[in-house]
């Protein structure tokens, strides 16, 4: 099931009995950091809900990069795809931290779907949120300059992974700059540039492996977004 941004995480949204009776299912595994929790093009079909930790779906591009896709946070499914329809794995995601995941069978996982419709039509919703990600993103690429690119990525990941701070808002897990340029499609250079110039206006403070977005309304007038 699994939340791009701008969706909430499944825990969220499934009733706490659906949830409990999820947790019963599978069997606990724990991921170091950097490690590969599903493989691009595996024909493996189990499915994981993440538990606790952070990771990050990456994709091999047709010049032989890697894209950064999505970063899934705890409440999350993983290899949910090849969970429904066994095809291979679409990506690769790697642990970006220390992980805990729930890992079970793709019968289980069909199974616990038929007698669970809440979770099925939670699944069809997250299915539908991260078309909607995938889709608002190639709008972007071909309608933005990398600046506003930039900050529409940042104003949605506060909306989806965003905590509320002192400072202001934190994006809820570590990004580094060429993470951030592959998710946008743009060269390194060009969008270190554009966090230069949000860090000049104040609106962005970086550390390491972490931003926080010190004014979110400007930040999001200047990704073109209504306040």
């Amino acid at each position: 099931m699994g939340t791009t941004p701008g969706g909430p995480g499944l825990f969220a949204v499934l009733p706490a009995a659906t949830v409990q009776a999820l947790l019963g299912v599978g069997v606990e595994r724990r991921f170091q950091p950097g490690e590969v929790l599903v493989l691009e093009g595996d024909l493996t079909t189990h499915v994981m809900v993440l538990l606790s930790g952070c990771v990050k779906v990456t994709a091999t591009t047709a010049d032989g990069g890697r894209a950064l896709l999505a970063v899934r946070l705890p409440g999350e499914l993983i290899g949910e795809l090849a969970g429904l329809d066994g095809g291979p794995r679409s990506a690769t995601v790697t642990a970006v931290g220390l992980v805990n995941t729930r890992v079970m069978t793709q019968a289980v996982f069909q199974t616990f779907l038929k007698e669970h419709p809440d979770a099925g039509v939670a699944l069809s919703r997250s299915v539908a949120a991260k078309l909607r990600w995938a889709t608002d993103r190639r709008i972007d690429f071909s309608g933005y300059d990398v600046p506003i690119r930039v900050a529409r990525v940042l104003a949605t990941l506060v909306l989806s992974h965003g905590t509320r701070t002192a400072r202001g808002w934190e994006i809820g897990f570590p990004m580094s700059q060429p993470e951030l340029a592959a998710l946008i499609g743009a060269a390194e250079p060009t969008v270190h540039k554009s966090l230069t110039e949000l860090r000049r206006k104040s609106v962005l403070e970086t550390g390491y492996r972490k931003m926080t977005i010190l004014d979110l309304p400007r930040l999001r007038r200047l990704a073109a977004l209504p306040d």
